[in-house]
């Protein structure tokens, strides 16, 4: 059954009234409805979507970083957000230009790599304090990552726990100001046929883009549809990442910050649950006894693959040179003791 629209009285002064209301799937922190509303200048009735943040923690914040991405977005010579018609703080409301979704295409990641980077190109220092700074992992992660090692009987080499340690501190210190979307998984992207465009932004927030690019090599670990790409496609995806970021900004990415990424999301174990179980439970813990589902797949299959890309990339890292040894014995392990486990999906649902 669907739900009744919010809609006040500021926005039908602004927009008009709304008709031909249905609701839309949404988590349960928002409600969305795609509505018709009024034309105007001559035009005829338009599409739109109405999103609601209910009432719940952290409700008004993320509602504010929505609003404030979608207005640093917006800057983008080329569009990368639905147009924000109109919004109503009091009620957490706001209103945007309904887009038509279409099937990705087979390399959809490519169009979406260039997409992202332009997206995180459009902010800048000028924007720092519009939203929260980006956080890492703590502590706490590293101590659960080799405590999970311990429990699948692998020897942690000498020095890889401070090297995990200095990680934190990098990636705690990475600079940068980019428009990170917060959540760029398969779904909070459209794929119309003017381009790519991203949708959902209540955890946006500024740091580093190698953060969000991190995602295409370690298969879109926060996401409900895990997703991995094969090798050439990857590469494909990473060249137009750089390409269109270099254009947009004129700098370089630098290799060894991306590795620092990738391990970073690995040994986050709330990346193997979804957002609503997040913080308080060491999810790396149930491992070893427990493979539940979320999504596309079941955790254990989520954690082997990213624990084969680390292992493949930290050689070229000089300040990770230990963590080879103990991201591959840990999935060898993995791979011995559970023989069943299925690779994750290569194609999005």
């Amino acid at each position: 059954m669907g739900t009744r629209l919010t809609y006040g009285d500021v926005l039908r002064a602004e927009l008009g009234s709304p008709t031909e209301v249905r609701s839309l799937s949404s988590s349960p922190r928002s409600q969305v409805w795609r509505v018709e509303l009024p034309g105007t200048a001559g035009g005829g009735p338009h599409a739109a979507v109405v999103k609601h943040l209910v009432d719940g923690p952290g409700a008004d914040k993320r509602y504010a970083r929505e609003v404030a991405a979608l207005r640093i977005a917006a800057r983008s010579q080329v569009p990368l957000v639905p147009r924000l018609l109109a919004v109503d703080p009091e009620q957490r409301v706001l209103v945007l230009d309904h887009l038509d979704h279409r099937d990705p295409a087979p390399d959809w990641i490519v169009p979406y790599a260039e997409a992202l980077a332009r997206l995180h190109a459009t902010a800048g220092p000028r924007d720092a304090g519009l939203l929260p700074r980006w956080k890492g992992p703590g502590e706490a992660d590293v101590t659960s990552f080799l405590a999970l090692a311990a429990a699948l009987g692998v020897v942690v080499p000498p020095g890889v726990a401070e090297e995990l340690e200095a990680l934190v501190e990098r990636l705690d210190e990475e600079p940068g100001h980019a428009l990170l979307h917060g959540d760029p998984c398969p779904g909070n992207d459209l794929h119309t046929v003017e381009g790519v465009r991203f949708v959902d932004f209540e955890q946006a927030c500024l740091g580093s883009g190698l953060m969000e690019l991190a995602y295409l090599r370690v298969g879109f670990p926060t996401c409900w549809c895990v997703t991995s790409a094969a090798g050439p496609l990857l590469a494909r995806a990473e060249r137009a990442y750089r390409t269109a970021w270099h254009t947009a900004t004129g700098s370089e990415l630098q290799e060894g910050r991306l590795v620092d990424a990738c391990v970073g999301w690995l040994i986050r174990g709330d990346a193997l649950v979804q957002r609503a179980h997040r913080e308080g439970t060491d999810h790396l813990a149930r491992i070893p006894h427990e493979d539940w589902t979320w999504g596309t797949a079941t955790a254990r299959p989520r954690l082997a693959p990213g624990l084969g890309v680390v292992g493949g990339l930290a050689p070229a890292h000089p300040l990770l040179g230990g963590l080879r040894g103990l991201t591959s014995g840990m999935r060898d392990r993995m791979l011995a003791r559970w023989p069943a486990l299925s690779p994750v999906p290569t194609r999005r649902p």
